[in-house]
């Protein structure tokens, strides 16, 4: 058995089955309406939190795990004597790699490696199953999560929301203010770059077109995409998420292509029937 004990956050929005599979161990960011807060993914659901805001006619707030958190995560660990690898959503959208860090400073003798994503949701979630596979051809924590750091900079994360209200009420996308005055049908491509969220492309027309645009612009990297998985991510939006899968493996030849669904997290901030694209370069250009 392993030494590397493998930890992510409720972003990386993986599957139960993946996680269970694979040993991985999550800390729960947190979504709160009012004075009630519930834990990403173990107290609230996607569809509690969307029947939420549906009610309640605003949007959640979202927040990190305490060092408390970590520290209460990680310990049991230590005491078995594992070293620890997490790998956390980007540092530039939370606060929450900066509250791991004080938890594994309150364990000066043990190995905790924590790597910033840059990312979120899959994005994450890529780097943690690429973690995965380096555990099993039982790798030292330093030299996986040196590896990992590698990849950070090659993981593409693109998704189109179907609306613009919950990013732009969240403010996390910087280049969204400016869309919004001017929409008319335009219809944004969101990437994440340098671990922040950028509007990346803009087009007109009907979803069905900009979805086409997002996929092609995936298929553009076929030939330089890592061949071990492609993520397609969605917020509820899974007719969507099923139809990109269904045209990535006409033309892709990769192990898998897998589908999951995004957390509270993550959904809070993109609303409904967001749906996206993510993969590993095997070469940044």
């Amino acid at each position: 058995m392993s030494k590397v004990k493998i930890f992510a956050d409720s972003t990386c929005d993986l599957s139960r089955d993946l996680i269970e599979s694979n040993d991985i161990s999550i800390v729960p960011l947190y979504v709160g309406f009012d004075d009630s807060s519930y834990k990403d993914g173990v107290e609230i659901s996607t569809k509690e939190l969307y029947a939420k805001v549906d009610k309640c006619s605003k949007l959640p707030k979202t927040s990190a795990p305490s060092p408390l958190d970590f520290i209460n995560a990680f310990r049991p660990f230590v005491e078995e004597g594992k070293d620890i690898l997490y790998i956390a959503l980007s540092s530039k959208l939370s606060s929450t790699l900066q509250n791991a860090k004080i938890a594994a400073s309150e364990f000066p003798d043990a190995k905790i490696e924590i790597v910033d994503s840059f990312n979120l949701s899959t994005g994450i979630g890529l780097l943690v199953m690429k973690a995965v596979d380096l555990v099993k051809e039982n790798l030292g924590v330093e030299e996986i999560a040196e590896k990992i750091r590698e990849l950070v900079p090659k993981v593409e994360t693109a998704f189109v929301p179907d609306t613009l209200d919950y990013l732009h009420k969240g403010g996390r996308c910087s280049s969204l203010q400016a869309l919004m005055g001017s929409m008319l049908r335009i219809r944004p491509i969101i990437k994440v770059v340098d671990g922040g969220m950028i509007v990346g492309q803009k087009a007109r027309g009907k979803r069905e077109k900009i979805l086409e645009t997002m996929l092609n612009n995936a298929l553009k990297d076929k030939d330089n995409m890592d061949k071990k998985r492609v993520f397609v991510t969605h917020t509820e939006g899974l007719q969507d998420a099923m139809f990109l899968k269904k045209k990535l493996e006409e033309s892709l030849d990769v192990e898998e292509i897998i589908i999951t669904d995004a957390g509270c997290v993550i959904s809070s901030h993109c609303g409904p029937n967001t749906v996206g694209i993510l993969y590993i370069l095997n070469e940044k250009i």
